[in-house]
């Protein structure tokens, strides 16, 4: 999924506030990039309000350590109706060894297309491409 070009969705110094008990960085705190790297790939397909549904196959390979750079990388898998999945890639630039580059986490996120009321509803017309999204005047 990574390219040399592949630019990411977001990137974040890790601090030693998002540590654990063992020192590393908390599991809940990659989490919650990845939930907001998914969010800004998937506010690129549509105009309608969204909300994060499901987290799947979240798999943490590596620590990251305070001090790391970590870069969240997206990449669009599927448009549904009214749904949109997105993977995560979490590539940790460590700070002992800036040249050294490595996958630590990946996960899908999955978000619905929300109506004014908060209910479900198809995927508006995408920001990026074709007409901007007008909601109805009722």
């Amino acid at each position: 999924m990574l390219g040399a070009n592949d630019q990411p969705a977001i990137r974040v110094k890790m601090l030693p506030k998002d540590t654990n008990e063992m020192g590393t960085i908390f599991g809940g705190v990659i989490l919650s990039q990845i939930d907001l790297a998914a969010a800004v790939e998937a506010a690129k397909h549509t105009s309608n309000r969204i909300a994060t549904v499901a987290m799947r196959e979240i798999v943490f390979r590596e620590p990251v350590y305070v001090g790391d750079t970590v870069s969240f990388f997206t990449k669009l898998i599927k448009l549904g109706r009214t749904s949109i999945t997105i993977r995560v890639v979490v590539e940790a630039r460590r700070r002992t060894n800036p040249n050294l580059h490595v996958i630590v986490t990946d996960a899908e996120a999955i978000f619905v297309s929300l109506d004014d009321t908060g209910r479900p509803t198809p995927l508006g017309p995408s920001p990026l491409v074709g007409e901007p999204h007008v909601p109805p005047i009722d």
